[in-house]
């Protein structure tokens, strides 16, 4: 495993990515997640990135988000080799999952969230990257 991005929520990514460009970093791609509701620009940082999210509708999860805590940390997010080994690992033990089972995420990826209530208050996402 390793840390794969953390997830900031924004009020618009246009404003926010200004602030990391001014660091040196460089986004490297922008993307629309329908199902979850949301933009995504991808900033590469080291081996990791950040992922700047943008609501598309305020009853989204990043809308919903932002209208209780404003911007911020949204969720930390953990690569595993096989995201439906570790979701069922977890479930076994207990820990409460958003998703039972993977679904679409940015770049392709598999994702699947742990409830904050099994994390100590923290969103963690579950990411399996796409190999094709």
């Amino acid at each position: 495993m390793k840390l794969d991005h953390i997830g900031i929520a924004v009020e618009s990514i246009d404003k926010a990515k200004t602030f990391y460009e001014e660091l040196g970093l460089s986004l490297r791609a922008e993307e629309e997640v329908s199902e979850q509701k949301v933009r995504v620009a991808v900033i590469p940082i080291g081996e990791s990135r950040i992922e700047l999210l943008e609501t598309l509708d305020p009853e989204g999860p990043v809308g919903k988000f932002l209208a209780k805590k404003g911007q911020g940390l949204h969720h930390i997010a953990v690569r595993v080799d096989d995201i439906r080994d570790a979701i069922g690992r977890l479930k076994a033990r207990g820990i409460e999952m958003i998703d039972g089972e993977p679904r679409r995420g940015a770049e392709g990826c598999l994702v699947a969230f742990v409830h904050p209530r099994s994390t100590g208050g923290v969103l963690l996402e579950l990411t399996e990257k796409n190999d094709e």
